[in-house]
């Protein structure tokens, strides 16, 4: 598909194409309340919860005033409609900023102020300096005599440095007084969202050009959102309006993403829903039962002989609305709310804060910081992710001669010194490559200084070099070079630019000579980019020997070459270069199978090896969060060998005798299927012996694997704890990441660039750098952190205690709501099973909306261990890896707690004031008291930290339980007139409340300090250091057990990738695995000789992919 822009053409371009008009908004004022319901009502606890509310309009069914559950239900609607609203609402005023934003457009010749909004595809813009882009425009002029201009392009890919664009070759050279008039057609794509690409082309109409198809790529565009800077001037042709802009294509709301707990919250909703049904069967059974043998027999019951055809479903739908709120209507408010919160905290976190940028972390997917608390395998990127991507060139090889040594780096070197001094036409040409085979732009300051633009480090790193060494790059006009070599000025001009491809992994380009008119053919890339095309009589090996020499030393390498071109064989080549270029369908390709043409025969000069220091406290990091049941995985574009060196020094891997890799490689199926399963074989020996073991693999080794040996390759990833991949690409990236979710481990991806962006957003949790190749990673990313260090903080204190504080808030959600249903229950057996409520409407809903919700929402502060002893002691993070906080028999117990607390609240009650010793409305006040009275306790009792606003929401909501009982209590119409002042008075009921809170709290307390005392679990322990002031000495192993595998698996195949032991516990005791301590204050604790691994919570099977 294409679309033809005709410029300044309005009869051909009107009403084809979309104005400029840029809307992000999801709503409008008509459709705001229809969608938002809409939204809300697709979500199935919602649509259960307006069922029930229907149910209770239904007055011959309903228990209790309707209001008890369209009260809470529009509540939060509400909160979630307001929510959205607000956002909707921010975005609204965004978007009229920029649609109203005053900009320069011509029209039929004639140049006007317009609104932004109001640009037709095929207007002309012009631009002045620091002006925003309002469109994406293909460029046709600019103030620059060589049709140059400088765009910044963070806003659109995060890339801070200034990128050069230039004017279509079409209209180079016209006057600025001409442009106005210009007419023409260009054919381009239909919109889409690749800021990389755009292949166009373009035909000017007499007197311009007489109808000559002209070439155009992304560097012939400037796109919506980016800046013109240090240009006085530009203009363009719109040709992507509105949302159909690159930008604007990019737009969209993610997928989201759902965590673990959230899955197991589900898991539960679903258990519970179905016990709820199973409990409304039989007590509707019952109570038909009841009412048919009993009931009317009862005078004073006054049922009718015959009642109507659903008269047998009126008990039981009476039972189903009694037991709706089983299933807590505020959890999922509540934990937005929260989850919000953890965000917040990450980005007011000012110990992960970069004190050398001052960038902040920054919490941007607010729905899964518990995630990262039960992160198993950390992904990471090598450049500028673990390293600084400060490029730093340090040795070189020149036509066999070393550069540089342990002491001194090479632009020291005096062998190099003399040689560029003498002028050595191997280190000349050498620099010369260094020099101008880059997309380097130099930008000259009033004071006459030179700095340096470069999209690559590599590049600005290696023309830096090259100018030390008296190889200045002083200027680019337009195709000329520039050139100041000891004093004196060497120009070039750039014929072709070859650029660079994951695929070729090299760039070139064509440049003449200006002093002589000689053609030549600059490269420089990868070693196997390059070397495998040197020409017949060259002898490379001492360049592969260099590239290893300085790739063992964990330097990034280059080769360089060079290569003469005849006239006649350069304008062949650039027949087919430009047909290529022209072409609409298949352009890539096409260029890259042209580029092989000419790339071959070189003239191998030299390799230079450049430095990528790693960042600070990046070894002791990884170190950390090894220690805390984490597996790494690098995944880099760099070579073997630099891979393994950096692995190394990052304690990725640990030295021999400890630690071992092991290869997989090979060029064909077979040879890689040999060395996969020798390297399988291997794992599996050693799987059980305490070794350091880690596979390497390449990315050509890599594709034959995953689309070959698939399953065997899972199941090395199973048994691995380290892997390094090198020279991968963006995509095999993301598939690896693929390949461990599909085994269901919970996978964290960080990197810095662009190329990471699939990996991150294809993970669970994704993490960007906010690094020198810009914003782009940390934009696509859930968490953006200023340096890989704070990820330690980010897993080990935030999430750990997200995932300990949900886990609590979930179960106890849970709790309440079951509490106030069993007692429900248990008094339908002294009323005739006939579904009859204790609670009046308004107590229900002021339990559910006020009285248990607000004591439970200060468990965000609360903290089981210091920040610091969590740093210090990372194997704890297993207890939330392994989920043991919140699985099916952590919740069997609050479902216990709830049953134990409702017996003994509903008997307690009973016993004191049923039948003929008070009203039932005293009764229920009673057994309300007990409830809000033991989860007072509860929520005490589960609190590890207080603090003074803990303090003021769980005792302040006792004291304002009462107060708004005794105002409610002075209305007769409330149903409770007098209820609350007679029961205050009564020493019985302040009797009754201090045995049903004894009864409920006192088993509960001593199974606690039983398991505490006795059966203390390793973060019990810790606990108990923290407020003794006793120093730990060492923590052992909390690990999971080695996965067990098949030992009889046949040759790259998988019977059960990942098994691990099914052990529960219930949330009153973490780990009964271990054995008592004696101590006293100030004592130090030493942790658990045994280097036994405590098996995982549930079993995970592995996919078949």
């Amino acid at each position: 598909m294409k679309r033809f822009v005709y410029i300044d053409d309005d009869d051909l371009s009107n009403n084809i194409y979309c104005d400029n008009r840029i809307s992000n908004r999801k709503y409008t004022v008509w459709n705001f309340l229809p969608k938002n319901l809409w939204e809300q009502f697709s979500r199935f606890m919602n649509q259960y919860f307006l069922l029930i509310a229907c149910l209770q309009l239904w007055s011959l069914i309903t228990p209790v005033n309707p209001a008890s559950t369209w009260g809470p239900l529009i509540f939060i609607f509400a909160v979630s409609a307001t929510k959205e609203a607000w956002d909707d609402y921010n975005r609204y005023l965004s978007d009229k900023k920029a649609n109203e934003k005053e900009v320069w457009v011509v029209r039929k010749g004639i140049r006007k102020h317009v609104q932004a909004q109001d640009i037709c595809v095929g207007n002309i813009v012009w631009l002045r300096e620091n002006d925003e882009v309002p469109c994406d425009l293909v460029l046709i002029g600019t103030s620059d005599p060589h049709g140059l201009c400088y765009v910044e392009t963070a806003a659109l890919d995060g890339e801070t440095d200034l990128k050069t664009r230039v004017v279509a070759s079409a209209c180079m050279g016209i006057d600025s007084e001409l442009l106005h008039k210009i007419k023409g057609v260009i054919e381009c794509p239909i919109p889409d969202k690749d800021i990389r690409r755009f292949d166009a082309n373009m035909r000017l109409f007499p007197p311009f050009l007489d109808n000559d198809v002209c070439p155009l790529t992304i560097q012939n565009t400037i796109l919506q959102s980016c800046y013109l800077r240090n240009t006085e001037w530009a203009c363009g042709v719109a040709v992507y309006t509105g949302n159909e802009t690159k930008l604007g294509m990019s737009r969209g709301i993610p997928e989201p993403k759902l965590t673990a707990m959230d899955a197991m919250i589900d898991k539960l909703t679903g258990a519970i829903f179905v016990f709820q049904i199973v409990v409304v069967i039989v007590l509707g059974i019952a109570g038909n039962v009841w009412k048919d043998t009993e009931a009317r027999k009862l005078w004073y019951v006054q049922y009718p002989n015959e009642g109507p055809w659903y008269e047998l479903l009126v008990i039981p739908l009476r039972f189903e609305l009694l037991c709706s709120i089983m299933i807590p209507i505020s959890i999922k408010v509540s934990l937005d709310l929260v989850k919000s919160l953890y965000a917040k905290f990450i980005d007011w976190d000012n110990e992960m804060v970069d004190p050398e940028t001052g960038t902040p972390s920054h919490a941007t997917n607010t729905a899964i910081s518990e995630d990262l608390g039960q992160v198993e395998y950390i992904l990471t990127d090598k450049t500028g992710t673990l390293t600084e991507n400060k490029m730093i060139f340090k040795r070189c090889c020149i036509s066999g001669t070393f550069h540089g040594n342990e002491n001194e780096d090479g632009l020291k070197d005096p062998e190099l010194l003399k040689a560029v001094a003498s002028g050595s036409p191997d280190a000349i040409r050498f620099l010369i490559v260094m020099a101008i085979c880059n997309t380097v732009v130099p930008v000259q300051s009033k004071a006459g200084a030179i700095s340096y633009k470069a999209q690559s480090q590599d590049e600005e790193a290696l023309v830096r070099a090259a100018a030390r060494l008296n190889m200045v790059f002083l200027e680019k006009k337009g195709n000329i070079l520039d050139i100041n070599f000891n004093a004196s000025l060497v120009q070039y001009e750039v014929m072709d630019t070859l650029e660079f491809t994951s695929e070729r992994k090299r760039m070139s380009v064509v440049v003449r000579d200006c002093q002589n008119g000689n053609i030549i053919l600059l490269s420089k890339g990868a070693d196997e980019a390059i070397l495998p095309h040197a020409h017949a009589g060259q002898q490379t090996r001492i360049f592969a020997e260099a590239v290893e020499q300085y790739a063992q030393l964990g330097l990034r390498t280059l080769c360089l070459a060079w290569r003469d071109l005849e006239e006649e064989e350069y304008h062949e080549w650039s027949l087919l270069f430009k047909e290529a270029n022209s072409s609409l369908v298949d352009r890539e390709w096409r260029v890259a199978e042209v580029c092989q043409r000419i790339e071959h025969g070189f003239e191998i000069i030299g390799v230079a090896a450049i430095e990528d220091r790693l960042q600070d406290a990046v070894p002791e990091t990884i170190e950390t969060l090894r220690k805390a049941g984490i597996n790494f995985w690098m995944l880099t574009g760099d070579k073997q060998s630099t891979a393994i060196q950096i692995a190394r020094s990052c304690n990725f891997v640990s030295p021999e005798p400890k630690g071992q890799l092991l290869l997989i490689n090979g060029r064909t199926e077979d040879e890689v299927g040999q060395s996969l399963e020798r390297v399988l074989l291997t794992m599996r020996i050693t799987n059980a012996e305490p070794k350091d073991v880690a596979f390497v693999v390449d990315g050509w080794a890599l594709e034959i694997v995953l689309k070959h040996y698939r399953k065997a390759f899972t199941e090395l990833a199973i048994l691995s704890r380290t892997a390094i991949c090198c020279r991968v690409t963006p995509s095999q990236k993301a598939q690896l990441v693929e390949l461990l979710k599909s085994c269901d481990y919970r996978t964290l991806a960080i990197g810095d660039g662009g190329n990471d962006v699939r990996m991150i957003q294809q993970a669970d949790i994704g993490v960007g750098i906010s690094g020198r190749e810009g914003l782009q990673a940390a934009r696509a990313a859930d968490y953006s952190i200023g340096k890989f260090r704070f990820l330690k903080r980010l897993i080990l204190v935030h999430g750990r205690y997200s995932y300990n504080r949900t886990a609590f808030l979930s179960q106890y959600s849970f709790y309440k709501s079951l509490l106030i249903c069993f007692i429900q229950i248990f008094f339908s057996f002294i009323s005739g099973v006939s579904g009859t409520s204790l609670f009046n409407s308004v107590s229900l809903m002021a339990y559910n909306v006020f009285y248990t919700s607000v004591p439970v929402l200060v468990s965000v502060l609360d903290k089981d261990l210091s920040e610091r002893t969590v740093m210090q002691h990372p194997q704890i993070l297993f207890y939330c890896q392994a989920g043991r906080l919140l699985n099916p028999s952590t919740f069997a117990g609050w479902f216990g707690r709830s049953l134990f607390h409702a017996i003994v609240v509903f008997v307690i009650t009973i016993h004191a004031y049923a039948f003929e010793k008070s009203e039932m409305e005293e009764a229920s006040m009673v057994a309300l008291s007990g409830c809000i009275w033991l989860q007072a306790f509860v929520v005490a009792l589960e609190t590890n930290s207080f603090t003074i606003l803990q303090h003021i929401a769980i005792w302040g909501n006792l004291v304002a339980f009462y107060v708004i009982n005794w105002i409610v209590s002075a209305f007769p119409s409330s149903g409770l007139y007098t209820i609350m002042f007679r029961l205050c008075r009564q020493p019985s009921y302040w009797i009754t409340i201090f045995i049903i809170v004894a009864a409920g709290m006192g088993p509960v307390l001593a199974l606690k300090y039983f398991r505490y005392t006795y059966r203390s679990s390793k973060i019990n322990i810790l606990q108990q250091a923290e407020r003794m002031g006793g120093p730990i000495l060492s923590l052992g192993n909390i690990e999971p057990q080695s996965r067990s595998l098949d030992k009889d698996i046949s040759p790259l195949s998988i019977s059960q990738p990942k098994n691990r032991t099914s052990v529960y516990e219930p949330l009153l005791s973490d780990s009964p695995s271990a054995t008592r301590r004696s101590f006293g204050p100030g004592a130090p604790f030493d942790f658990f000789q045994s280097q036994a691994r405590l098996s995982s919570n549930y079993t995970r099977n592995c996919k078949d992919n």
